[in-house]
């Protein structure tokens, strides 16, 4: 996992994030919004986890289509941005660290998702382990994550401070598909379909931040079952 300094400045680095998180047009969170509501499909009736809920843009479709849902984030500005949106109170909204066990019993849930976490995570073991714990036997996963090839542009997880100008990042780790494949495997999930998406000419003419971009590939993700 990162060290304790590394995981603290991430913390501080998204609880600075969360006043604009939401408003600053990032283009992997638009790429990547689409791509994990038609992976989870129909979520009605379903109890989901969503780990590293950040501001709430997967709890709250959730939960307003049907699902009873409970979202995790580490982060406390990134969920009083989230508790104070319509819908909020049909989440339950808790602060947690995900590289600590989850408060949560064995085969809790029935579907877990996960959206651009993996970066912030040193060990994905850790992680799929305790993803795959709470997930009951027949439920499933998505999780999206950061691809890689981002980092070979010098790419990762940054914002400009609106009140001081100053560029801030919070803190990421590279992991392949292969890991994340690999980690999931061996923590009881069973691979159900994976992808590696890139933006093209007309998604970046909605999001300019994603020009350069365009054919490369910004996000992947995995759909996974617990048999």
């Amino acid at each position: 996992m990162l060290e304790s300094n590394a995981l603290n400045s991430v913390r501080s680095g998204y609880d600075r994030w969360a006043a604009v998180y939401d408003h600053d047009l990032n283009p992997l969170v638009a790429l990547e919004g689409p791509l994990v509501r038609a992976a989870v499909g129909d979520a009605r009736g379903l109890s989901a986890l969503d780990l590293g809920c950040g501001t709430g843009r997967h709890a709250l479709w959730l939960a307003e289509s049907g699902a009873r849902v409970t979202a995790v984030d580490f982060s406390p500005g990134m969920l009083e941005q989230a508790r104070r949106k319509p819908g909020a109170h049909a989440v339950e909204f808790v602060v947690h660290d995900l590289h600590r066990r989850l408060p949560f019993a064995d085969g809790a849930f029935d579907l877990v998702v996960s959206g651009l976490v993996l970066e912030h995570l040193r060990s994905l073991a850790e992680f799929f382990g305790e993803a795959a714990r709470v997930t009951r036997r027949g439920g499933r996963a998505v999780v999206s994550g950061m691809h890689p090839a981002m980092f070979l542009k010098g790419s990762q997880a940054r914002f400009t401070d609106p009140q001081t100008g100053e560029l801030v990042q919070p803190g990421s780790v590279e992991h392949s598909l292969d890991d994340v494949v690999s980690a999931a495997t061996r923590a009881g999930f069973r691979m159900a379909g994976s992808g590696e998406f890139a933006p093209d000419a007309e998604f970046a003419a909605r999001f300019p931040r994603a020009a350069k971009h365009v054919g490369w590939p910004m996000l992947m993700l995995v759909q996974l079952d617990r048999p």
